[in-house]
């Protein structure tokens, strides 16, 4: 099965982005986190305003997933660091019945051809120490552990992450 990966950028977008989020984090990660801190993440990190807080404020790009029948199967999103030049994948997320048909591994291979094209020397994302299947996916296609990190996000709450990155043949940072 191929798959799309369609820009967010209408209004309408954003709010079946924000939608969708809603939906894949609370299936997926009571059960990892809670549900009081998978509440919190979704209205600070994954909500319409965070959305579009973060495409305004800090350059995120999003793409929604679409399956060659026209479905909606998750999405993606993050944003370029120049001062790195690496790009850092924030978000990919697929609904529960989408995963396991090899999605995630066309959105690396994504990034990858996003990553050549601008040449970019890497990319790198924060995966929960606890997300396993995560974990193997990402170390699946290529990923590497280059860090571990307990970040306060606020309201007595921690991620508690691995840094992954893979590095792409674009060029080393300017000194």
């Amino acid at each position: 099965m191929s798959i799309t990966f369609e820009p967010v950028a209408s209004e309408e977008d954003r709010l079946r982005l924000a939608q969708l989020a809603d939906e894949i984090w609370h299936e997926y990660w009571p059960a990892l986190i809670g549900q009081a801190q998978t509440d919190y993440m979704v209205e600070r990190f994954q909500s319409l305003e965070a959305i579009e807080r973060d495409m305004r404020e800090h350059g995120y790009e999003y793409w929604l997933l679409c399956a060659d029948d026209g479905r909606i199967a998750g999405y993606t999103g993050g944003c370029e660091e120049p001062e790195t030049n690496r790009f850092f994948i924030s978000k990919i997320y697929l609904l529960a019945d989408e995963r396991g048909k090899g999605f995630a591994r066309r959105t690396i291979e994504f990034y990858e051809e996003l990553c050549l094209a601008r040449s970019l020397q890497a990319m790198y994302l924060t995966v929960n120490k606890r997300n396993d299947l995560g974990v193997r996916a990402y170390l699946g296609t290529g990923f590497e552990i280059t860090d571990a990190v307990e970040t306060d996000i606020g309201n007595g709450f921690v991620m508690d992450d691995y840094i992954m990155e893979k590095r792409t043949d674009g060029p080393m940072p300017k000194a």
